[in-house]
């Protein structure tokens, strides 16, 4: 009877271990299916900064952490479209400062370029929401190109249009401290603007008008709220996370997200584990971390290339501590879950910033973004619903951006005609 009764019992382990096995191996077809059909789009990351720096070939697979992103593990993680930001830390507004970042965010562009030009056979160029459905046939990657800062327009409104023509598709409006567009939610100076200046409004006017997404990370709430009184199109937030779950001052409030789908635009969620979960403020790599921000604050504008470089190097390294501790795919999907939850699956998409601070325990880099597909899964989200989210719903407000541009600009024509023929 015990024999029996021990035979019994090891079957049902038995049986139970394989159909825990078969589910696995389900879920996994499933998650390769989705990304084979879907149209993939990370909004975020910093790659051209590494691009600028000798001996560093995208082609080549590289480890995370000192690089998260290049075109194999893009192609390995079922990524089909990366937008690429052209990123300028923020200095004195002076003629020197304006011509020495115009000058940097050339090189990242052009560096872009130079990239797809030399990788023709497994990377393109996208200029429209359009392309990545024409791309992704061909099995290469779409490169888009984004700008984050609008420092180098350096107050001069053609520069938006100098842009646009090569290849940018959106402008993170400031980064860490007030600019001449708006104020910054991270800068510790009072507000400069309250919000959005004057020249940021003709900024925003000239992106709608050809068609260029605006984004509203790194925007104080006050700049968020004009961008959205402003803007007649929809307007992106390409690396943000929600407030009600991580509190930072990076992250968007539910006001903020309820405002930002009324107008029919899109919360990226990043992947920086200060924006996914609250830090543990008594480690030694938050401690850490805060001197070396201190120094950064501190020699804003006023630091060497030298010692930019070495302040860059230790955030690096201080960055890849303590690994272990990182958030997971959990606490970031729980930000999708939120937005859902709050406004609907048609709000909110995915913006790593890889290669600027990105970077979760078990999703450190672009070949590891199915682990995210996976946890949508198995927290019963439909295949429709992850499209929306990789990439739908960026596509949507991109399409819709340009569709406003386009009307503009054959609105402006009839005028023009009906003004000639009146004369």
């Amino acid at each position: 009877m015990i024999k029996k009764m021990l035979s019994f019992c090891l079957i049902s382990v038995m049986l139970m271990s394989f159909s825990g096995e078969k589910n696995k191996q389900n879920t996994e077809k499933k998650v390769q299916r989705i990304h084979d059909r879907c149209l993939t789009v990370d909004t975020h990351c910093d790659t051209p900064m590494q691009m600028i720096k000798p001996g560093f070939n995208i082609r080549e697979e590289h480890l995370s952490p000192n690089s998260r992103v290049d075109l194999p593990r893009m192609k390995s993680g079922g990524l089909d479209a990366m937008f690429f930001a052209a990123f300028t830390g923020q200095k004195p507004c002076t003629e020197e400062n304006y011509a020495k970042t115009h000058a940097i965010a050339n090189q990242m562009i052009d560096s872009l370029h130079s990239m797809v030009g030399k990788n023709q056979d497994i990377a393109t160029l996208a200029l429209s929401a359009d392309d990545l459905a024409r791309i992704e046939k061909t099995g290469k990657r779409a490169v888009y190109i984004g700008m984050e800062n609008g420092f180098p327009l350096a107050k001069d409104i053609s520069r938006v249009e100098e842009y646009y023509k090569k290849g940018v598709r959106y402008i993170t409006l400031c980064h860490s401290y007030h600019n001449d567009i708006c104020d910054s939610s991270s800068d510790s100076k009072p507000a400069e603007h309250n919000g959005v200046s004057e020249f940021g409004k003709q900024v925003i006017a000239e992106m709608n008008r050809l068609g260029m997404m605006v984004d509203v990370s790194h925007a104080s709430d006050k700049s968020f709220f004009d961008v959205l009184e402003y803007s007649k199109a929809p307007v992106i937030a390409s690396h943000s996370s929600v407030r009600a779950v991580a509190k930072h001052n990076r992250n968007m409030t539910d006001e903020m997200i309820k405002k930002l789908a009324e107008k029919g635009g899109v919360i990226q969620i990043c992947l920086l584990d200060d924006y996914i979960k609250e830090p543990d403020t008594t480690s030694v790599k938050f401690r850490r971390m805060k001197q070396v921000m201190k120094k950064y604050r501190e020699g804003a504008g006023k630091m060497t290339d030298t010692e930019r470089e070495a302040l860059s190097k230790e955030w690096e390294e201080v960055g890849a501590m303590n690994p272990e501790n990182l958030p997971t795919v959990k606490n970031m999907v729980d930000h999708i879950d939120h937005v859902k939850n709050l406004v609907g699956i048609d709000y909110v998409g995915i913006g790593s910033d890889f290669d600027g601070g990105g970077g979760l325990r078990d999703c450190a880099d672009v070949s590891q973004f199915p682990n995210i597909t996976r946890e949508l899964l198995l927290r019963g989200y439909s295949e429709k619903e992850i499209r929306k989210i990789w990439g739908g719903n960026l596509l949507r407000v991109f399409n819709e951006v340009e569709k406003y541009a386009a009307n503009s600009s054959n609105h402006h024509s009839k005028l023009e005609a009906s003004h000639k023929e009146n004369h």
